[in-house]
């Protein structure tokens, strides 16, 4: 038996012990043979490591498959290679910035770092683009906590968005995203990456830079929103969440808003074993065990807006078929009804089958 941080964990690995969560909810039992699925889920639970047996499934095999045909077409687009190096840029400045500040107590200008990020979101001659495209092919950084914050922020600004918040607050929201986990710049690096499974005393650690980040942008004198959004982005709607328990209402809008963003940025980043995650993988845990979690008018906004930005595209079944997607189930978001050939085939009404791949 061994203990593996769950961003090392591979399918094919064994569970040597029950895994729970913070409020003791069990989320998997020991003797669990590891799938991509159960890996996302533990990231859905923000569990940081487990104790695996020393020996894999016998008939387990790593997902060693070629980068999809999908994702070399987003590459290769101009869109995409704009967006690449504007964000490469934006790394760069964002990380100098948020440094000055933690290590030298330097002001930043907020207004710069908002305006370079929510420039990554505009394209030349009204060209759509979706950002869960562009970041799901931005996944080469080792980086926990800039490439992150920038994704969360991009995310953030676009959920304010579909659920129609002002002008104003959808670039606040895009601002708490950029800040949320600040307070990890003060978490030793020696815990933050360390390749073996935390301590308890270490995992407590991590979870204190939500109160550290709290602190950082107060002595900035940062607006309210931002500090409060560091503080309470993890608290949960059920009361599971911290560092308060607060739950339902209690949980202020942006916290709420960034929990989600963050939790799906979470999801869908690389794992030694593959490259970008297939959406509908990360859509459907949020959806089978989000709508306790998080607020359900976010979280089902979130979820609608996602899919919907799939609707046509190209996909690969788990049994090999390929078709398109051409309808969104209201009842089973992220199970769409799909036409293969001449048949459409509902997924909402067929538990065995799932999306394995957009081609």
């Amino acid at each position: 038996m061994k203990n593996i941080p769950v961003s090392k964990l591979v399918p094919g690995m064994i569970t040597a012990a029950d895994v729970y969560e913070d409020n003791q909810k069990l989320v998997l039992p020991k003797g669990v043979v590891l799938t991509d699925k159960t890996i996302t889920r533990l990231e859905f639970y923000s569990i940081l490591s487990i104790k695996v047996e020393d020996e894999m499934a016998e008939d387990s095999a790593l997902d060693n498959e070629q980068p999809l045909s999908f994702s070399t077409r987003v590459r290769n687009s101009a869109v995409f290679q704009k967006f690449s190096k504007k964000y490469e840029e934006d790394i760069k400045l964002f990380s100098r910035e948020i440094n000055q500040m933690v290590r030298e107590n330097k002001k930043i200008d907020v207004d710069v770092l908002l305006a370079n990020t929510l420039s990554l979101l505009e394209t030349e001659n009204g060209d759509y683009l979706n950002v869960f495209d562009m970041l799901s092919n931005m996944r080469g950084y080792d980086d926990q906590t800039y490439a992150h914050s920038l994704n969360v922020a991009l995310l953030s600004n676009v959920l304010a968005k579909w659920l129609r918040f002002s002008p104003e607050d959808q670039k606040m929201a895009a601002i708490c995203g950029l800040f949320h986990d600040i307070g990890k710049l003060l978490i030793p690096e020696e815990i933050l990456k360390k390749p073996s499974s935390l301590t308890k005393e270490e995992y407590q650690e991590i979870k204190t830079h939500t109160l550290k980040g709290f602190h950082i942008l107060e002595d900035m004198g940062m607006n309210y929103t931002v500090c409060q959004t560091a503080l309470m982005h993890h608290e949960r709607h059920d009361g599971s969440g911290y560092p308060l328990g607060m739950k339902g209402d209690q949980i202020p809008a942006f916290s709420a808003l960034i929990g989600i963003a963050d939790v799906y940025d979470a999801m869908t980043s690389a794992r030694i074993y593959r490259g970008p995650l297939c959406p509908f993988h990360a859509l459907g845990v949020m959806e089978d065990e989000g709508l306790q979690k998080y607020s359900p008018k976010y979280i089902i906004t979130f979820l609608e807006n996602a899919v919907n930005t799939y609707l046509l595209y190209s996909v690969r079944l788990n049994t090999g078929a390929e078709g398109q997607i051409v309808y969104v189930n209201k009842n089973k978001l992220s199970r769409p009804t799909i036409k293969v050939g001449s048949n459409y085939i509902d997924l909402s009404s067929r538990p065995k089958l799932s999306i394995a791949q957009i081609i």
